[in-house]
């Protein structure tokens, strides 16, 4: 059973973290794959995604129907049994995705590609329009379902829910959230 807190990582705990692999929340199959750009320090230092408070992440899934309370961090499992999971972009944990280069995003890209083929989920949905563009070489794109899938994985541009993300509110990002939620389950439907 989880615990019911995250107990804040040290300053050594996120130094150690700058080396810990955060693992993908994956299986085949999925309705959605959520991929954020990387992990930060403080989700690889505790283990979970998306833990670090204030990220809108775990509010706006449920905001917008894809769970039936607000999970913590450490019950992500659970998305498992709802057939969603979790993937970034790049696998180097950082303070700020812009330490990130350019490099290792197009890697990741790329490595993202094959994990797509591989386990070949409905909908990849990206978090952040930024990191899309990036990775994919794209200019023009727009949140939202994109023109071009992964093979026969739609792909879907969501905004990025970290709290320092002031550009989407919490109202506005439970609204995209829920736009990928109806989407996802009509293709669920064939």
């Amino acid at each position: 059973m989880a615990s019911n807190k995250i107990h804040k990582p040290t300053p050594e705990a996120l130094k150690a973290a700058e080396n810990t692999l955060l693992p993908d929340l994956i299986a085949p199959n999925l309705k959605v794959l959520f991929c954020g750009i990387n992990p930060s320090l403080y989700s690889a230092a505790t283990g979970y995604h998306f833990a670090r408070p204030g990220n809108r992440f775990w509010p706006a899934l449920y905001g917008a129907g894809f769970t039936s309370q607000v999970l913590k961090p450490q019950e992500q499992y659970r998305l498992l049994e709802c057939g969603y999971g979790i993937t970034n972009v790049a696998d180097r944990p950082t303070t700020a995705a812009a330490e990130l280069s350019k490099a290792e995003i197009a890697a990741g890209a790329l490595q993202l590609q094959q994990k797509v083929k591989q386990y070949r989920p409905k909908v990849l949905a990206i978090l952040g329009l930024t990191v899309y563009k990036a990775a994919f070489n794209i200019t023009d794109a727009r949140v939202g379902l994109q023109e071009e899938p992964i093979e026969n994985t739609h792909l879907w541009v969501l905004p990025n829910p970290s709290g320092l993300n002031a550009h989407y509110t919490p109202v506005k990002l439970k609204e995209l959230f829920q736009d990928l939620r109806l989407f996802a389950e009509a293709l669920n439907k064939f």
